[in-house]
């Protein structure tokens, strides 16, 4: 077997450079022979085309190329961010790279997973794009949407990290009772999530019931609690918050049931729309008390000083102890429970 994958590059997209400039620190923490960021640049024409130019050689290196498709404060939209991501893929391929890995801790289209009626299953597309023309040998991202979503691949294979090997440590060191603590979901498809969190730490479970209207996007009809939340601390977790409309309207009902003191826990702090603002007036009102979410997304930090009941744990420690075992080909399992 050959245990030499080649030497490790990092490449950056544009929407993925802070990202990928913490990945790298960490990773040269460890190493005697530092390495740097691949000089790259990312070309945007006038009539919106993208394109990638590497400007240092790939040939035999086992290059890792890191994206934030949901980084919008650059004015890139997923489909821009996904479009950069290919053109890096594309050009690593056709400069003869051993291996490419994409590290994307978001994974793009993943909510559209499944087909409710006349439409694309959007996220199976994206698989196959990735591991076919693209080429990409592997997929590196984290709470996926839908596990299933690795089905959809067929030839690169596919980690999916969990935003709970850095989320649970810094719960458990804020939790102060944990007779009297709570984890809720937002929805009925966030109760495995929820149960992991309960059982690791010892504490409560409580359910919710999410009604969606289909008819519009982003839209909660109504939601009800499953268990007794009542003078308890409850910890609302959820995958994602995008415009927030889930999670305000279960802090609110959580609230109203008689929860003593409400956190928020999310891999992905979307933020979208009117969120910010949402939550804040819902924060002013005591309604919830914090939001720990992860840098898996970027949060600018103007808005972070601004907003301090935002908590960003970093993933970027996480992700370079697994991007380094790949390029040393040890085993990454006990990373993945």
């Amino acid at each position: 077997m050959n245990h030499f994958r080649g030497d490790l590059v990092i490449v950056a997209c544009e929407s993925g450079k802070e990202f990928a400039l913490k990945i790298l620190k960490e990773i040269n923490k460890k190493r005697k022979k530092k390495i740097h960021l691949l000089d790259s640049v990312e070309i945007t024409f006038a009539n919106t085309e993208i394109k990638s130019v590497l400007n240092e050689s790939v040939r035999g290196k086992d290059v890792f190329v890191v994206q934030d498709v949901e980084n919008h404060y650059n004015g890139k939209s997923v489909d821009q961010n996904l479009r950069a991501l290919y053109t890096v893929l594309g050009a690593c391929k056709r400069c003869d790279a051993n291996y490419v890995t994409a590290v994307i801790p978001s994974f793009p289209y993943s909510r559209q997973d499944k087909q409710w009626g006349r439409e694309d299953i959007t996220a199976a597309r994206v698989a196959s794009e990735l591991e076919g023309a693209m080429g990409a040998d592997h997929i590196i991202t984290i709470d996926l949407h839908n596990t299933a979503i690795q089905g959809f691949f067929r030839v690169s294979w596919v980690d999916n990290l969990k935003g709970s090997q850095v989320l649970l440590p810094y719960v458990k060191r804020l939790m102060k009772d944990p007779q009297n603590t709570t984890f809720l979901p937002t929805d009925l498809g966030g109760a495995k999530r929820a149960n992991y969190y309960s059982t690791y730490l010892n504490t409560d479970v409580a359910f919710a019931y999410k009604v969606r209207n289909y008819k519009k996007s982003n839209t909660i009809s109504d939601l009800k609690i499953m268990g007794n939340i009542k003078n308890r601390t409850v910890y609302v977790v959820d995958d994602m918050i995008d415009t927030g409309g889930t999670f305000c309207k279960a802090v609110t009902i959580a609230k109203e049931n008689g929860a003593k003191e409400i956190i928020g826990v999310t891999t992905f702090a979307l933020l979208n729309g009117d969120a910010i603002e949402t939550l804040s007036q819902l924060h002013s009102q005591n309604v919830f008390s914090k939001l720990i979410c992860t840098d898996a997304t970027y949060i600018p930090k103007e808005l972070l000083d601004k907003y301090k009941w935002i908590k960003v744990i970093s993933v970027t420690k996480y992700f370079a102890e697994i991007i380094s075992r790949l390029n040393t080909r040890h085993s990454i399992g006990s990373l993945l429970d």
